[in-house]
């Protein structure tokens, strides 16, 4: 199988995956498939959101260090200049409330979109479009406004080609 595409998932995507339905004691093959994805530089992910994952000090936490070689800068001048614009427009939509807009511009999800934009990869989130939300700001909504494809973690796994096979 080839694969054109790279993907950059929200910290949310690893967060639930650990603490519901792929959890490590559960299914390893989901993680092992993560890092061996990671080191074909077909799934990436920035120093904002493993920042943000390690805050939790947990089983994740300590598993997230084995992507750290894969990890990338988001203090890429071209980063940097999409994450302004894109703060920029979060602040200008009358929509949003300014707790919204607030949470948003203090999260990493602002630069997993700056970051994805920048290099042209792929957000992978569980996150919906909502274009009538008001108490949060959606990655997808902010995607879809700057152009940048998204796709839920299923998805990704599929054009990945993995599959989880070992039954016992």
């Amino acid at each position: 199988m080839t694969i054109n595409s790279v993907f950059i998932p929200d910290a949310n995507v690893f967060i639930e995956a650990s603490r519901r339905y792929y959890a490590f004691d559960i299914a390893p093959a989901f993680w092992e498939a993560l890092i061996a994805h990671s080191q074909n530089r077909h799934i990436v992910t920035i120093d904002r959101i493993m920042d943000e994952i390690e805050q939790g000090n947990d089983i994740l936490a300590e598993w997230i260090k084995a992507l750290k070689p894969w990890c990338k800068s988001s203090a890429e001048d071209n980063v940097l200049e999409t994450y302004r614009d894109i703060i920029t427009w979060s602040y200008s939509q009358s929509q949003f409330t300014s707790k919204a807009k607030s949470d948003f511009a203090g999260s990493a999800d602002a630069w997993l979109i700056a970051y994805a934009k920048a290099r042209g990869l792929i957000v992978v989130t569980h996150e919906v479009f909502d274009p009538n939300i008001k108490r949060k700001i959606p990655i997808p909504n902010v995607c879809k406004a700057f152009n940048v494809p998204y796709i839920d973690t299923f998805n990704m796994l599929r054009r990945l080609g993995v599959k989880f096979s070992n039954f016992c």
